[in-house]
């Protein structure tokens, strides 16, 4: 797999985003179960504006979901400092400075929307951060996340209780954490909050951290640009109201940027999933 990976990373980004499209397109034909979640979430999801806005960011979303296949190779095994020259833009990074000048730590929240891993690895060009990740049932692939994912200031914490305790580590020296706060947590480590109309499990990591660090909240999403030309990222504060459900507010803030690119936003993921051992939601939703 390394081997492969080395030899996809030779490619120019724009020659592997055109096959990622193909990619996408050809996934989309054969997988069955892919293309049904796919259409259901983003039929879900409810904002096109006719049946053929909502196709249109269908087939958008099916090329989209190839390329960033195809584009990991690239942002992996490229050198650090030229993988990072695909960003073309950054947007907000005041805000990211302000959040760190606190002096509490940062928690960095990032959706599975465009090329999700060239934030980090920026950040990590510039500040030390630990980022939350779901290791693969794969070894060789976990690997070779792990060299990936460790370049620059960048530690890696797994989804488990020694993960959290690096977390909170972290952000008692006051560093970033980072988060993909759409990813389904397991049994006991959510609650059901609203995804865009529907009940979906929702982590409550959030909040504990929060209140155990009082670190602000920063959310940041990249945009993939067209014709390979590279990526945008974007950072904005996010204020969250620990009155108020955490999860709740999370959705609804995860919504907004959602909407911003829904064609680059991963619908195929199963978002929507009961964890092993985990209540339904209640009858009438989740608030």
């Amino acid at each position: 797999m390394v081997i492969l990976f080395d030899l996809l990373a030779r490619l120019p980004l724009p020659v592997l985003h055109w096959l990622g499209a193909l990619l996408g397109r050809l996934t989309y034909r054969v997988s069955g179960r892919y293309a049904s979640r796919l259409r259901e979430n983003l039929r879900q999801a409810g904002y096109a504006e006719s049946e053929s806005d909502w196709r249109r960011i269908l087939h958008a979303n099916i090329r989209e979901a190839g390329k960033g296949v195809l584009e990991l190779p690239w942002v992996w095994r490229r050198p650090y400092p030229e993988s990072l020259t695909a960003i073309r833009r950054c947007e907000g990074w005041q805000h990211l400075q302000a959040a760190t000048d606190q002096g509490k730590g940062v928690i960095v929240l990032t959706p599975h929307m465009g090329c999700f891993d060239i934030i980090a690895a920026y950040i990590a060009a510039h500040l030390p951060i630990t980022v939350l990740y779901r290791p693969p049932r794969q070894a060789a692939l976990d690997g070779l996340m792990q060299q990936a994912r460790t370049r620059g200031q960048m530690k890696l914490a797994a989804t488990d209780l020694g993960g959290v305790r690096q977390l909170l580590k972290a952000l008692k020296r006051r560093e970033l954490v980072g988060i993909l706060p759409d990813q389904v947590p397991g049994n006991g480590e959510g609650e059901w909050a609203l995804f865009f109309g529907r009940p979906a499990y929702t982590m409550t990591l959030i909040g504990r951290l929060m209140q155990s660090s009082g670190a602000p909240v920063v959310m940041a999403w990249s945009q993939r640009l067209p014709r390979g030309e590279g990526y945008a990222i974007h950072f904005a504060p996010l204020t969250l109201d620990p009155a108020l459900s955490i999860p709740a507010q999370l959705n609804a803030a995860l919504e907004a940027v959602i909407r911003k690119h829904p064609e680059q936003y991963l619908w195929s993921y199963n978002r929507y999933k009961v964890p092993r051992g985990a209540n339904l939601p209640p009858a009438g939703g989740a608030q």
